[in-house]
């Protein structure tokens, strides 16, 4: 096991992905509402090929996004996923997807906070990004302490989508 396959908060277990995690992050991915901030919600074909993704990242880095559990059951994921095309190129990014049912309970702040310790003993600098009229995901970054650099159109978001418009956050 590596460094940092768990860990572990007052309220959250953030693990590696299991075979288990898929179904419920599909119905996570297929939800309108999670996805509100997102050019479109995603298949289930999309979405495992997301925790493949994930799995890479973690092999290779010995970090990633974590599957986040919250009294045992999927709540989401939290972590950490180098980035290329952002207003800093090469980035470590922190970001987070929870099932709304686990929104406003504070979960989405507690574990970025535990995998933004990580991401800055890898990196000075770590990044986040989000959709301008993303409120409670600019309010997580705020919270974590990071600032506000800046705005900018996500280049994989299509020109004149209302997403466009980004925020960028940074530690440093």
């Amino acid at each position: 096991m590596g460094a940092y396959d768990e860990i572990r908060t007052a309220r959250l277990l953030l693990r590696r992905w299991r075979q288990s995690d898929r179904e419920p992050f599909a119905e996570l991915n297929a939800s309108p509402v999670v996805m509100a901030h997102f050019p479109t919600t995603l298949g289930v074909d999309e979405s495992d090929a997301h925790v493949d993704r994930i799995e890479a990242h973690f092999d290779e880095h010995g970090y990633g996004l974590w599957a986040v559990e919250i009294g045992g059951s999927f709540a989401g994921y939290t972590g950490l996923i180098w980035q290329h095309g952002l207003p800093i190129d090469p980035a470590l990014e922190i970001g987070w997807r929870f099932c709304n049912r686990y929104w406003g309970h504070g979960y989405a702040t507690e574990a970025a906070r535990a995998a933004l310790e990580v991401g800055l003993e890898v990196v000075p600098n770590v990044i986040s990004v989000t959709a301008v009229v993303n409120e409670p995901s600019w309010r997580v970054m705020e919270r974590l302490g990071m600032q506000r650099a800046g705005e900018f159109d996500h280049p994989r978001v299509p020109v004149g989508h209302r997403l466009r418009p980004h925020y960028f956050y940074q530690t440093a």
